[in-house]
């Protein structure tokens, strides 16, 4: 945990946040070794970030002179990730994963080799979904939360949502045996798609790349999903 941040519940003045959740409280003890008088980096969700003053530590709570947090996050990456849905664990790590690296808008899609069963995980709830998403905020020191939406059906998506999503962007779909690699050094806004583990099937595929996306590919190497979506974002950006 390398910022603190603050929820909405946390804020109790302009100058005051009190932390009393048994995890950060934890990390705060354990990890940080924190002391009364310590400055700290903190943030406050969807807000500025910056040096504050540890008030108190106590068993229950934190307490934070927050009156000097005036500086703004770091850059998002200009980029939608649209990700075939993967099994539980992986999830959760490239959730931490990508939200650590500036995406902020995420779509959880459905496609054919992706496990019905997955829709049904508990790390699909909205509070495991935060928690992965403040755990990436917090290692990469930023307080925007990414967006993140499931499509649950792959047909619907293309057919309804997917030129939306592309209209103003450049859609890259990235899978193996593609003709294009990947391009490097981007700085439009830019819609990229990941399949699942196995990839897309030839079906998709074509519907993908007859709605208007790219093809792109990462070389020879077959990676896991959270591998591949690492590597890509630190090639394109």
């Amino acid at each position: 945990m390398n910022l603190i941040l603050l929820s909405p519940a946390d804020i109790e003045t302009d100058r005051l946040a009190r932390v009393t959740d048994p995890r950060r409280l934890a990390h705060l003890r354990t990890v940080n070794r924190a002391r009364a008088g310590e400055r700290m980096t903190l943030g406050i969700e969807d807000g500025r970030m910056g040096q504050g003053e540890l008030l108190t530590l106590a068993d229950d709570e934190a307490l934070f002179d927050i009156a000097d947090l005036d500086q703004p996050p770091p850059p998002a990456l200009p980029v939608h990730l649209v990700l075939a849905l993967p099994r539980p664990r992986m999830l959760a790590r490239t959730l931490e994963h990508v939200t650590a690296l500036g995406v902020k808008q995420i779509t959880l899609l459905h496609t054919r080799r992706v496990e019905k069963s997955y829709w049904q995980s508990p790390e699909l709830t909205a509070e495991k979904i935060r928690h992965h998403l403040v755990l990436g905020l917090e290692q990469a020191r930023d307080t925007r939360l990414p967006s993140v939406t499931l499509a649950k059906g792959f047909r619907p998506f293309v057919e309804d949502h997917l030129p939306g999503l592309a209209e103003g962007r450049r859609a890259l779909m990235a899978h193996p045996g593609m003709p294009n690699a990947c391009p490097r050094g981007l700085d439009t806004p830019t819609l990229l798609l990941v399949g699942p583990e196995g990839g897309f099937i030839p079906w998709e595929v074509e519907r993908l790349l007859a709605a208007g996306c790219e093809g792109i590919h990462l070389g020879p190497r077959i990676l896991r999903v959270e591998t591949a979506v690492t590597a890509l974002l630190a090639r394109l950006f």
